[in-house]
């Protein structure tokens, strides 16, 4: 897994050989069929790792919310990391990119590394609804929809470089938050707070 990470950081999924990967690991051919069936396989055996990491470090940013609302804000700052925090973009831009470019060739390769990146997410919506506190949202949409705004932010400023965390990260808050049916007093001083 190392090996094809590496591999897929370096020349992205075209450009990803599986003889280069045995190479790279030191492994045969038969080894690596033990494991995996195909290429396609591995790649999508890549994303859901990369998709793990970034579960559990969404996880870590969560765990000192004080209820649903507050956890979806951690959730979203946490995921807007990866466009201003250097040492998070570093490790996670490549692989991000190379996964947003296969959602629509080949779904199939992304789709449960999106799923399990979601997983915090939607506990925290399911959550909130349960209480009260989110209204007539479906968590599984809202969630991919709340991704989209994030990545959309996130790609704006891989493109360009120009944009200031603190309004990124307030113009993402506080679209998403109203979009769950969050009071507007309780989105000000969630904003507010995060400042």
């Amino acid at each position: 897994m190392a090996a094809a990470s590496k591999s897929v950081r370096e020349q992205g999924v075209q450009g990803l050989s599986i003889a280069a990967v045995l190479d790279r690991a030191q492994l045969s051919t038969r080894a690596f069929y033990r494991h995996f069936e195909s290429k396609d396989q591995l790649v999508a055996a890549v994303f859901l790792e990369m998709a793990r990491v970034e579960m559990r470090r969404l996880r870590a940013k969560m765990t000192g919310a004080a209820d649903a609302v507050d956890a979806v804000a951690a959730w979203i700052d946490g995921r807007l990391d990866l466009a201003f925090d250097e040492n998070i973009k570093s490790d996670l831009r490549y692989l991000s990119l190379e996964a947003q470019s296969q959602i629509f060739a080949s779904p199939e390769l992304v789709q449960p590394a999106y799923a399990e990146m979601l997983k915090p997410l939607i506990a925290q919506l399911e959550r909130g609804l349960d209480h009260g506190v989110f209204h007539d949202i479906d968590p599984v949409t809202d969630a991919q929809a709340i991704q989209g705004v994030v990545w959309a932010s996130t790609e704006r400023q891989w493109a360009t470089g120009d944009c200031e965390p603190s309004d990124i990260r307030e113009r993402a808050l506080r679209f998403c938050l109203r979009g769950l049916g969050v009071a507007p007093e309780m989105v000000a001083q969630i904003v507010a707070r995060r400042r």
